[in-house]
């Protein structure tokens, strides 16, 4: 059964930590002990204030970032929400280099809520076209094409 007050709980994630920059506020949404499972080779800080770190980092990446939740689900503890995001690559991420590239890419996310806060979290974005969109160097099996053209035939 929908929950909705679940689904706030992430609509808030989304809102003030990632759009309106107040990173701390995921002090407040994530469990101490909550749990990422992430497909990256990383490994985030622990509790709320490893959220906050991811997302001040790619905030200092992104500047201008605006975070859109496209779908949202819920069911009994779980919620999963789809959303879009646009920023301008402005400043240094991981290892890449700003490029000042404008890149629009989108992923999901499910949350397991547990006495109003987040215990565990399974993301999934779109990196491979996020990098791609910034100049990142990209090797997704084959070499880029040097006039342009998608595996499709279209003009990139």
């Amino acid at each position: 059964m929908a929950n909705p007050t679940n689904e706030a709980l992430v609509r808030r994630f989304y809102e003030e930590v990632w759009n309106e920059g107040n990173v701390e506020v995921a002090e407040e949404v994530f469990a101490p002990d909550y749990v990422r499972h992430d497909l990256r080779p990383t490994r985030a800080a622990p509790g709320g204030a490893g959220m906050a770190a991811i997302a001040a980092a790619f905030r200092a990446a992104f500047p201008d970032l605006r975070m859109d939740v496209d779908l949202i689900l819920s069911d009994g503890d779980l919620v999963a929400a789809r959303w879009t995001s646009a920023g301008t690559f402005s400043g240094r991420w991981g290892d890449v280099s700003p490029t000042g590239v404008r890149a629009t890419f989108s992923g999901v996310n499910i949350f397991r809520i547990h006495d109003g806060r987040v215990v565990e979290l399974w993301n999934h974005r779109d990196d491979l076209g996020l990098m791609e969109q910034v100049g990142a160097p990209v090797f997704a099996g084959s070499p880029r094409d040097p006039e342009g053209a998608g595996a499709d035939g279209a003009e990139r």
